[in-house]
């Protein structure tokens, strides 16, 4: 997926410290993590491509009120996530949302996590594990969800995911702790 913003000059002084002054840099340096994201959240390759260009866009059209309170990044995420709360809503709303249905390949997946191993029983058995973590997190409410995913998917610490989320950080742990302890119990039972 190629993203064709083209970024007009921005002074140092429209942003602070110019984290945003190179626009074209940002959507390269976050591209990336913006769509896994969002990929991970929704399971659909379509409307993940869509919300991240969407999220690029509305980035760009308000570079110049960022004020520097988090990072790119976490701005970024923040957009991500309202984006993809106005998806869900808006999917529901239609009732096009197909439960426990989904494009994306969940043995695709796998190849997001390292796995040293390489004979073929250790692959599948990696392959299982992946599918019973996406399991168990697709049952999670969608705030453990998105933690859960902002968290061990984009590797964000509890702060930015504090920030990306407008929540406290003993909130944000506590809907971690929630989550992990939801997937152990899921991944005990299977094994």
């Amino acid at each position: 997926m190629e993203t064709t913003l083209a970024a007009e000059p921005v002074s140092e002084t429209a942003t602070p410290a110019g984290e945003l002054a190179d626009f074209d840099a940002v959507v390269r340096d976050h591209q990336p993590a913006v769509f896994r994201f969002l990929l991970a959240s929704l399971r659909e390759r379509e409307p993940a491509e869509n919300l991240t260009q969407e999220c690029f866009l509305r980035a760009y059209q308000a570079r110049r009120s960022f004020r520097g309170d988090a990072s790119a990044r976490t701005w970024l995420m923040r957009i991500a996530v309202n984006l993809m709360n106005d998806h869900r809503k808006s999917a529901r709303l239609r009732f096009w949302r197909r439960a426990g249905e989904t494009s994306l390949d969940v043995a695709f997946t796998g190849d997001w996590l390292a796995d040293r191993r390489s004979s073929p029983e250790a692959e599948a058995s990696a392959r299982e594990q992946v599918r019973v973590v996406w399991r168990a997190a697709a049952a999670l409410s969608e705030r453990q969800r998105t933690v859960f995913l902002l968290r061990f998917v984009e590797e964000m610490e509890i702060k930015e995911i504090a920030a990306a989320l407008g929540l406290q950080d003993g909130t944000v742990k506590a809907h971690l702790f929630r989550a992990v302890d939801a997937v152990r119990k899921r991944l005990t039972e299977t094994s």
